[in-house]
């Protein structure tokens, strides 16, 4: 993924990366709950096999992204809120 410097976008650029931002938040917030959901259904139906912690797994990688994007969210605020004191 190209690296973005947040200071060469406009303040336009930011409010877009902002939503998509909290979009990405819901999006993974979604698949966590379902995969979680898939795999309490498989244990409880099928009892525990690979199938039940393989949507684990995809948990984790989400988690992961997550925490990446907490960061970015962070710089990005920082951004925002030292252009909105200039």
């Amino acid at each position: 993924m190209e690296q973005i410097k947040l200071s060469e976008l406009n303040d336009q650029e930011l409010i877009q990366k902002q939503k998509k931002l909290k979009t990405n938040k819901i999006v993974n917030a979604t698949l966590i709950g379902l995969l979680l959901g898939v795999s309490a259904y498989s244990a409880l139906k099928n009892g525990f096999s690979f199938f039940t912690f393989f949507p684990l797994f995809f948990v984790l990688f989400l988690l992961n992204s997550g925490k990446k994007n907490s960061e970015f969210e962070k710089e990005l605020k920082n951004e925002m809120d030292n252009r909105n004191s200039n």
